[in-house]
């Protein structure tokens, strides 16, 4: 059992870690990865992604009832563990 137990610590990082990364699109970072996100590379993702929805407007406004599509925005901050608000510290420090 801890040969299998190492063997996926080993494996994990290698495997998770570059599909989560360069591979995932995740619907916090309007479905982008959190690579091209990273690297800057959003804007030019977002404007590529933009021409595609454009052309399937174009040929199948049908399928549009509300309005033209655009892609999800990029939001402006991104948090894995927000930070609390220094008052929250501050009165934690004092309990």
């Amino acid at each position: 059992m801890s040969h299998c137990t190492a063997l996926g610590r080993r494996l994990c990082p290698l495997l998770i870690v570059p599909w989560y990364n360069d591979d995932h699109r995740h619907s916090g970072l309007g479905l982008l990865t959190p690579a091209v996100v990273h690297f800057g590379d959003a804007p030019i993702v977002l404007a590529r992604r933009q021409v595609v929805l454009d052309a399937a407007y174009v040929a199948h406004p049908e399928r549009f009832v509300r309005h033209a599509p655009v892609p999800l925005p990029l939001p402006s901050t991104v948090w894995i563990n927000k930070p609390r608000p220094a008052a929250a510290r501050t009165e934690e420090i004092r309990q």
